[in-house]
């Protein structure tokens, strides 16, 4: 084989993860009264425009989280030789992605040292030298010498710079119109049928808003999304877009491989801390008596250490033990990416109590009711009481949650990086740029590119899932009512309704 797959923890779990989603996903479409409230959320503007940037992320992750070992090279002389094949093909040590062979034209063009975004040269000064005629040795000198890969295809930077970037922006913008364009008529094609009066009319609706799904919040999602992603690769094939780092690597390269880590912190903590919430919130609410106080004495403690020293503590021992037991990790990504899951684990372990608090007073109010005492007077057992009228009756508590912690997840995997006890160093993540420009914000002239990077991913990365989580709070909140909006249903045929 061309590669040897080698499916990571995290890798395993975010597989499961997704089958799950698949899961629930074929069991909402089955049952009304819970895919009424998703159907809410499909008609929510707001929800549907942040959901075109949420994909985006979400697929940068998964293709992530698809690793494998090349194979080597065979030897010059080995094809040469009539014997029998070798015992087997030999893989490379690294460990690489899907997303890394994607990004590999970004990986590949390393710099010495810093550079702004967009610069032709370096950004200090270094010793030069300054050829004579006919190539004689000449004096040196202290300029800012020309990048190996940033704007080597221009003659004379500083005439051609600005011209060539605006340039390669209009036409990034150019190919995002039609693109955009193609999409927006295949939509209303699929949506209206194949009548061209139909059509007419459905495209008239969506961009008065009168659509039933908000198409019209959707496109113009997509056309932004467009009309930044696209220039952002025709510029990226010359030039650095977002700079370097103090080592020379591409900052757009390191932002987009810090996507998956907060994915899989905000998703897989979610995973690890809903058993312990669910679990332990409906035992306390519904049996109360001695396991009702157990719970509590439980996470009161949990609630009264100081996570981050908790977290620290944990790492600390986990370091110890890696180091200790160096067979069991034969590669680097194997080892980040086990530090990695040990501290979704931690993080689980540490966050769950304030959903199992929402959960219990959630219980308490439903064992009162009359159903459930029912249920109880002709003899249902309790574990059957709590799994077929409890824990239906919490999901929507339990929905809100999980999708409102997500952002609040990635932000504390920035924090825990930031001082030291997240993430390996070796793995790419916010947490760790926001650690690396901390001494480059410090310095003059100021570095400032990698910590607004960070900044910007996290900020559309969080803001996205905000919004997303804001819209599913409203629709499964028994309390709050949507209001009806017009809605256009698309005339498959005017002669028939005639």
């Amino acid at each position: 084989m061309p590669f040897l797959p080698v499916p990571l923890g995290t890798d395993v779990l975010v597989y499961l993860l997704l089958a799950v989603v698949v899961g629930f996903a074929w069991y909402v479409r089955r049952h009304e009264h819970l895919r009424l409230p998703w159907l809410r959320v499909a008609r929510t503007p707001a929800a549907m425009s942040a959901l075109v940037p949420l994909v985006v992320f979400l697929l940068i992750g998964f293709l992530d989280s698809l690793h494998f070992r090349p194979a080597l090279p065979a030897a010059p002389g080995a094809q040469a030789q009539n014997a029998p094949a070798a015992k087997g093909v030999a893989y490379a040590v690294d460990v690489k992605s899907v997303l890394d062979v994607l990004l590999d034209s970004l990986a590949s063009k390393t710099e010495r040292t810093y550079s702004a975004p967009l610069a032709t040269h370096a950004f200090a000064k270094e010793t030069v030298e300054v050829r004579g005629e006919g190539g004689k040795a000449g004096r040196q000198i202290r300029d800012y010498p020309r990048l190996q890969y940033g704007g080597t295809h221009l003659l004379n930077p500083e005439r051609d710079w600005q011209a060539d970037v605006l340039l390669t922006l209009f036409r990034g913008v150019a190919l995002a119109v039609p693109l955009w364009l193609a999409l927006s008529l295949f939509l209303v094609a699929a949506c209206s049928g194949n009548e061209n009066a139909a059509s007419r009319n459905y495209w008239r609706a969506v961009w008065a808003g009168k659509t039933e799904m908000p198409w019209r919040a959707i496109l113009i999602a997509l056309g932004l999304l467009l009309a930044v992603v696209l220039p952002v690769i025709l510029l990226s094939r010359h030039y650095h877009v977002l700079g370097t780092d103090k080592v020379g690597q591409d900052v757009l390269y390191l932002s987009l491989k810090s996507v998956r880590t907060a994915l899989v912190i905000g998703t897989l903590t979610t995973l690890v801390m809903l058993p312990f919430a669910v679990l332990f919130g409906i035992m306390a609410g519904y049996l109360r008596g001695w396991v009702d106080d157990v719970i509590q004495y439980l996470y009161t403690t949990l609630n009264s250490i100081p996570g981050v020293l908790l977290i620290a503590a944990a790492v600390l021992v986990l370091q110890v033990y890696i180091e200790n037991h160096p067979d069991l990790f034969p590669t680097a990504a194997e080892r980040a990416d086990f530090r990695l899951l040990f501290l979704c684990l931690i993080l689980g372990i540490t966050s769950w109590t304030g959903l199992c608090r929402l959960l219990r007073g959630e219980a308490l109010k439903l064992r009162e009711l009359e159903y459930v005492q029912a249920a109880q007077a002709f003899g249902v057992s309790e574990w059957r009481i709590m799994l077929r009228h409890i824990l239906p009756n919490v999901m929507h508590i339990v929905m809100i949650s999980v999708v409102m912690d997500f952002s609040g997840l990635v932000l504390a995997e920035a924090v825990l990086s930031y001082v030291g006890v997240g993430v390996d160093p070796s793995m790419n993540s916010f947490g760790t740029m926001i650690n690396a420009a901390r001494m480059e914000m410090g310095r003059e002239p100021m570095v400032w590119w990698s910590l607004a990077s960070a900044f910007i991913f996290m900020l559309a990365l969080v803001l996205a899932a905000n919004l997303f989580a804001d819209a599913v709070r409203d629709a499964f909140d028994p309390r709050v009512r949507v209001g009806a909006r017009p809605v256009f249903a698309p005339v498959l045929s005017l002669n028939k309704a005639a």
